[in-house]
């Protein structure tokens, strides 16, 4: 991947942004500050950090905020492009850091074997870590509803299949035109959003979930 931040000249102005506007990096090439620029610290992102599927259920409540940053930080490897692995990709926008999106082998996640989506109808291995799997998005406010996660989706592709995955998949929320789903529910992305990046729907685990898939 390209680790110079600036994208291709010119403005975008106000409305959809083309994924070949952003430059997408590794996270460990990222800052700590574009980071913190990217989650917040008052809603949704701001308070899991991205933790969801890294915490067991019952330690859960026993991590502050700060906590969680602090594992964020530490599990990107940020700001040391040397780091041997990290968690997820981060990208800019005319060098303004404005999306995230989490991208490991499923075994990364204590929580998964736990949650039902991945695995209902499956028999996968859940041991198997050669699976990678692409758990949350998040999208730099003033920047949202404008397919930044469109870019990142097609993104951990390569980055799983150069790191050694034999498949990445999703665990996508379907939406329907003119129903609400609440910012935090949509932080897996959305069926479109794995679709239009090339993965193909392998299971229907709810009527609410979709289980999205590349198989290299």
């Amino acid at each position: 991947m390209n680790d110079d931040k600036t994208a291709a000249p010119g403005p975008v102005p106000d409305g959809p942004i083309p994924p070949d506007r952003l430059t997408i990096v590794p996270a460990n090439e990222a800052s700590w500050d574009d980071l913190r620029a990217i989650f917040g610290t008052t809603d949704y992102p701001g308070k899991c950090q991205c933790q969801r599927y890294k915490v067991r259920d019952s330690h859960w409540a026993s991590f502050s905020d700060a906590e969680r940053a602090d594992r964020l930080r530490e599990q990107t490897g940020c700001g040391d492009p040397g780091a041997r692995s990290t968690s997820g990709l981060v990208a800019f926008l005319d060098g303004e850091p404005v999306g995230w999106c989490a991208v490991e082998p499923r075994t990364a996640y204590p929580r998964l074997p736990r949650t039902r989506t991945p695995w209902t109808g499956r028999g996968e291995d859940k041991t198997d870590d050669t699976v990678w799997a692409v758990t949350c998005f998040v999208t730099r406010r003033g920047f949202r509803k404008r397919g930044v996660t469109y870019g990142l989706a097609r993104a951990a592709i390569g980055f799983a299949r150069d790191r050694g995955a034999r498949a990445v998949e999703g665990y996508a929320m379907l939406t329907e035109p003119g129903k609400e789903i609440t910012w935090g529910e949509l932080h897996v992305g959305s069926r479109d959003v794995f679709a239009d990046a090339g993965f193909a729907e392998v299971s229907r685990p709810s009527p609410r979930r979709a289980v999205m898939r590349v198989d290299f």
